[in-house]
């Protein structure tokens, strides 16, 4: 890489630089791209990015580990406007405890490696992830289907209501979590004679380490089986994060691949909740919807379900893969509008 500051790593001359971020629950992600076309030139990544979540020092830090491998030091001096989407964090209020924290880390972080840019943007990783829509969106809706799951509207690239996103105890309804819960569930009330038979109950318990030998074959479990199942799966569960049960979700896509009817209908209704927390944003027909998450990628297993509930609400969606180039065209918006 040359350290000419006028030169990109291809050896082609370069003009102001920008940087986006998208600082999620799980990594941060930093790419350096030029202000003029948007061109990538740079991308590193680090640890989580969550404004409300992860302390200011830790935050800073994980900003300079993914700056530091996005941004060499022949294009600090470049950089002239930096945007970043922060879970936990939003654009609609510069007095909101997870904008102060995310601004006050990203400053931190630019201080440190001598970027000093004329335009710093702060705003939601979803205010992000809608801005990477293709036209780069002002308005319109989002809806983020992950382990979390949260639907918003924007109006001038700023969120103006929230439906759902209320955490694993509260909401998060049609999540990663909310289907891992749900296959959890679904097992252990096979296992005590109060649900339907399902596949889920051999895989999360295997998932689990419950033994072989306690593991239902057709289904028929005897009163001493159905004990030893609960005292295998229950302590299990509980020793962990309760947000960990989201790794559960891809065994209910894997049963439901199997006709398993129980698997089934929790992805069916993991797909209405969702339908139910985008319609409460009061959609127009028509409306520009962008949408993210690993549910909902072009693989994303309610991707289906979901386009044709929204269909009768006169909604497509739109899918990004995450806040990146929203993130960049944010900050070349930034850079070109002054502000």
């Amino acid at each position: 890489m040359t350290s000419d500051v006028n030169q990109d790593p291809a050896g082609g001359s370069v003009g102001d630089l920008v940087v986006g971020l998208d600082a999620g629950g799980t990594r941060t992600r930093a790419v350096l791209a030029a202000a003029e076309d948007g061109r990538s030139l740079g991308e590193g990544a680090a640890g989580p990015g969550n404004a409300l979540t992860v302390p200011v020092p830790r935050l800073t830090g994980h900003l300079v580990e993914a700056l530091t491998l996005a941004v060499p030091e022949w294009a600090r001096a470049r950089v002239v406007a930096v945007a970043g989407g922060f879970a936990g964090a939003t654009a609609a209020s510069a007095e909101e405890p997870g904008h102060v924290n995310a601004r006050a880390a990203l400053t931190a972080a630019l201080g440190q490696l001598g970027i000093r840019a004329d335009r710093i943007r702060v705003c939601s990783d979803i205010e992000a992830a809608f801005a990477a829509a293709p036209g780069t969106p002002a308005d319109g809706l989002a809806v983020v289907a992950g382990t979390g799951a949260v639907a918003l509207r924007i109006t001038d690239r700023r969120s103006t209501a929230t439906v759902d996103g209320d955490g694993w105890l509260l909401g998060d309804d049609g999540s990663g979590f909310w289907i891992g819960r749900s296959a959890v569930r679904a097992a252990l009330r096979m296992a005590d004679g109060r649900g339907a038979t399902t596949a889920l109950a051999v895989s999360v318990g295997r998932a689990l380490g419950v033994p072989e030998a306690v593991l239902p074959g057709d289904g028929d479990w005897s009163g001493a089986h159905r004990e030893a199942y609960r005292m295998h799966v229950l302590p299990a569960v509980m020793a962990e994060l309760p947000i960990h049960l989201a790794r559960f979700a891809p065994l209910v896509v894997e049963a439901a691949e199997g006709k398993d009817v129980v698997a089934g209908r929790i992805l069916d209704e993991a797909a209405d909740q969702l339908t139910d927390t985008v319609r409460a944003l009061g959609p127009a027909p028509g409306e520009r919807i962008v949408a993210t998450g690993g549910l909902l990628g072009p693989e994303g297993p309610l991707t289906a379900p979901l386009t044709a509930r929204l269909h009768t609400l006169g909604l497509t969606l739109d899918w990004v893969p995450d806040g990146c180039g929203g993130a960049v065209a944010l900050a070349r918006l930034a850079h070109r509008d002054g502000n």
